[in-house]
């Protein structure tokens, strides 16, 4: 199965570290995301992301991971399908070694972990890379939602 991953810029859609950066996060986006997934390695885009989803109203879905992350890797592909249906929602990735300060300040303890967010702030989370409580986690979420608005 391909990677699914899409590209903004040239080699990695957020280069500031030269090359060196660019091929850490071009491996990194070859596992963890798809064109709906966003790959974050900047407080300034955490800080975007947040904003526009609060202001607009929509649920975040964050997977904390690592590279390095086995079960991370595992469940990489199942997330961006999540992605790729629920295109009202934005899915968000964090690398643990990339954002260190946030992924503390969240108290991340275990890859992956994830967060699901209403209004900015968190409305369940899920920890470990189990796909069926992945799936059924984000479908709730996206009810509740949708059940809010009516």
């Amino acid at each position: 199965m391909g990677h699914c991953w899409s590209k903004v810029c040239g080699c990695c859609n957020n280069c500031h570290g030269g090359d060196e950066e660019c091929a850490v996060q071009e491996n990194y986006r070859k596992e963890f995301a798809s064109r709906n997934v966003h790959l974050l390695t900047t407080m300034e885009k955490w800080n975007e992301k947040i904003s526009e989803a609060t202001r607009d109203g929509k649920i975040v879905v964050v997977n904390f991971s690592a590279l390095w992350c086995a079960p991370c890797k595992t469940i990489a592909q199942a997330y961006c399908e999540l992605a790729d249906k629920y295109s009202s929602v934005i899915f968000l990735t964090v690398d643990v070694d990339e954002l260190a300060e946030l992924s503390t300040s969240w108290e991340i303890k275990a890859t992956p972990t994830f967060f699901f967010l209403k209004d900015g702030r968190p409305a369940d989370k899920l920890v470990g890379g189990n796909k069926a409580e992945l799936q059924r986690k984000t479908a709730a979420i996206v009810n509740l939602d949708s059940r809010s608005r009516n």
